[in-house]
């Protein structure tokens, strides 16, 4: 401290205020897009290196505890009064799966359509794609794992009430059975607000769970398809020998996951990544100059 400010205390506390201003601007300003970008593709990269059993034994948790989310909206759907506005009331439910596995950092494959793309977009290399897809492989897998896991437990009689056994059906039902190409339609929507929610994470004030809450609300109550949160659905009929194996797979779960990949990838990666790469490319320049 200089010895002007010694002497003079009025000089000491307006730069001691001035430091606190300063600090509470910054922890007030938002991330800038290219500061999102940067966490969520050094986190794809950290994703690309993890060893296949970890990838696995997360993706298969992330597969049983997303049926949370079906569970979630089937006893609000059981327990509610039937009103006009309950449907909306009931698709709170569906937000619990997806806040145990985001929160707790699981493998969820919608996930990693935009986590581990942003890696390859940047590096454009065959090698990083192959890394890629061999994440996509194993997660979409061990997820599937966990949601036929789910599945057969949901179809235990002990498990659950009758009530409640009822509105697991209706809700399943409903889930694959809206056709191939509605099934694909819907789940572009359901990718994005997916995608939306990893971008929003890193700027996040609360831990994001209110971002997930109002997001997976969103994907329910606009009736839109998730591939892994449906994969239960579509195991529990399967259990229950109501669904054969042929419509599930290409009534619903190709579409469903098609849909899913072009949200996720085709449009919300493409365009996050457009408005930041060539700030990243600048700053890429910038760093080989120096």
């Amino acid at each position: 401290m200089s010895e002007q400010n010694i002497h003079n205390p009025k000089a000491t506390s307006g730069a001691a205020h001035h430091e606190h201003e300063e600090a509470s601007v910054k922890s007030a300003t938002r991330l800038s897009a290219r500061l999102i970008y940067e966490v969520i593709r050094r986190d794809g990269e950290e994703e690309l290196t993890r060893p296949a059993a970890s990838l696995v034994w997360s993706g298969i948790a992330a597969g049983i505890l997303i049926s949370f989310s079906v569970l979630g909206e089937a006893i609000l759907r059981t327990y509610l009064p039937p009103t006009r506005g309950s449907f909306l009331i009931e698709n709170i439910g569906y937000s619990r799966g997806f806040l145990v596995v985001i929160l707790g950092r699981m493998q969820l494959f919608t996930e990693n359509t935009i986590t581990t793309v942003l890696p390859v977009m940047k590096r454009k290399s065959l090698a990083c794609l192959a890394s890629m897809l061999r994440l996509w492989a194993i997660v979409l897998t061990a997820n599937i794992v966990g949601a036929f896991i789910a599945g057969y437990f949901m179809t235990l009689p002990e498990a659950f009430s009758p009530e409640m056994r009822v509105s697991l059906t209706e809700l399943s039902q409903h889930a694959v059975g809206m056709g191939a190409y509605q099934g694909f339609v819907r789940a572009i929507p359901a990718g994005v607000l997916v995608a939306s929610i990893v971008w929003m994470m890193p700027s996040s004030q609360s831990g994001g769970f209110f971002i997930i809450l109002a997001f997976t609300w969103a994907i329910a109550a606009g009736d839109f398809t998730h591939i892994i949160a449906g994969s239960v659905e579509m195991a529990y009929l399967i259990w229950m020998n109501e669904l054969a194996a042929q419509p599930a797979i290409f009534n619903f779960f190709l579409p469903v996951l098609a849909g899913n990949i072009v949200g996720g990838t085709a449009i919300f990666t493409v365009l996050a990544w457009g408005q930041v790469k060539n700030e990243v490319d600048h700053g890429t320049e910038a760093g080989e100059d120096g």
